[in-house]
């Protein structure tokens, strides 16, 4: 039953001998593979497996094998009615129909437009087009649709279209212990290294006191040495804006593998786009804030600057005093993400989003421009042209 996965191993590049596979059978007649496919699975990559590089492509393998009880779960989602997910009071459109729907012309007269509706509006409504409310195509309100808006009261993104948000979202952490699904990440990440001997000297080094105890007629000369680590040191600015929900797997795996494997390591995180003040903590983002100066201030230019985001967002967010989706900024994205590529040179972008789509919004290419093209996609060769740029 067994024997094809062996081949598709050999065949999708594992060195996986005979006699590995011959010791992962006789581990299963002993019993520890247990009773479900998670123990069989760790069990077969501890056996197959021999280099850590090659464990993502294992994962494929493996999942490309045993994809039947996906398919069964994908069928049982499938045989679910429409209307049992659907939201009743929400507008659904044809791509014909939102072609028709025109913007409103622009940020200032978006905001000009929800300043007047704010004063003259009494009552709730419902399906419009110029009030605010749900389920209509006013450009003020939730549950709608509108090409360039507003977006009011609503519980998550749906288009992604609104050029605000005017509504208090909670975002969770990172979680830099997650296990990597995407080892080849935390290999990339090894190439940026600068290796050093710092601090107090509390490890042995062995080579050293066996050379000193033999010049020393025997006598124990035990010597120590400081922990050898990478003194590499790295700022990275992570973006949680809600059009980021697609890739928190992905950038988790990068924030572990970072955590992991640089010791001076700051992380700070951000809201579609840099502004005046950073969080570390976005349960307290909107108490405990780090003026972006003060950050510019704290480390120096040794520190090398790693931005991950989609840079999926309104224009008008990077080049307008008050464009942040979340609150009034009085000076412009742009001038902000500048000041930072001013005190450390060596800066790259890290974006999510397939490769494909890295010219294709505006907002993308003009963050490109800003970084003076250095946006790269959160792949394996993505990271190696970033580590590349970096040193």
């Amino acid at each position: 039953m067994l024997l094809p996965f062996f081949y598709m191993l050999r065949e999708g590049g594992l060195k996986t001998s005979i006699t590995e596979w011959l010791a992962l059978l006789e581990a299963m007649q002993k019993g520890l593979a247990g009773q479900s496919v998670d123990d069989f699975y760790y069990l077969a990559r501890t056996t197959l497996v021999k280099d850590e590089s090659e464990i993502d492509r294992f994962d494929r393998i493996f999942s490309v094998y045993f994809k039947g009880v996906e398919d069964s779960l994908s069928d049982l989602f499938q045989a679910l009615p429409d209307e049992w997910l659907r939201r009743e009071s929400e507008l659904f459109l044809t791509e014909e129909e939102r072609a028709q729907i025109e913007a409103m012309g622009g940020f200032e007269a978006l905001m000009e437009a929800l300043k007047e509706r704010l004063e003259e509006q009494e009552d709730r409504h419902e399906g419009g087009s110029k009030w605010i409310g749900t389920a209509g195509t006013s450009p003020f309100g939730a549950y709608g649709y509108n090409p360039e808006g507003v977006r009011i009261g609503q519980d998550g993104s749906r288009n992604r279209r609104a050029v605000k948000v005017w509504d208090k979202r909670e975002y969770r952490n990172l979680d830099d212990s997650l296990e990597l699904g995407t080892r080849n990440i935390k290999v990339a990440l090894r190439r940026l290294r600068k290796f050093a001997r710092e601090g107090a000297a509390d490890q042995l080094d062995l080579d050293d006191t066996i050379d000193k105890t033999a010049r020393n007629a025997g006598l124990l000369d035990i010597r120590m040495v400081p922990e050898r680590h990478n003194a590499i040191k790295v700022l990275l600015c992570l973006d949680i804006g809600g059009s980021m929900d697609d890739h928190i797997r992905i950038c988790e795996e990068m924030f572990s593998a970072a955590r992991s494997e640089f010791k001076h390591l700051e992380y700070f995180y951000f809201h579609n786009f840099i502004y005046e003040a950073l969080w570390k903590d976005n349960r307290r983002r909107q108490t405990e804030k780090t003026p972006t100066l003060d950050i510019t201030h704290k480390y120096g230019p040794d520190y090398k600057l790693i931005f991950v985001g989609d840079a999926t967002m309104s224009p008008y967010e990077i080049v307008y005093a008050g464009g942040s989706v979340e609150h009034w900024n009085e000076e412009p994205g742009a001038v902000w993400i500048k000041r930072l590529l001013n005190a450390y040179p060596k800066a790259v972008w890290l974006n999510p989003e397939p490769e494909q789509r890295l010219y294709y919004t505006p907002s993308t290419r003009l963050v490109r421009e800003i970084m003076d093209d250095r946006m790269f996609p959160l792949t394996i060769r993505g990271l190696d042209d970033a580590i590349r740029e970096l040193h």
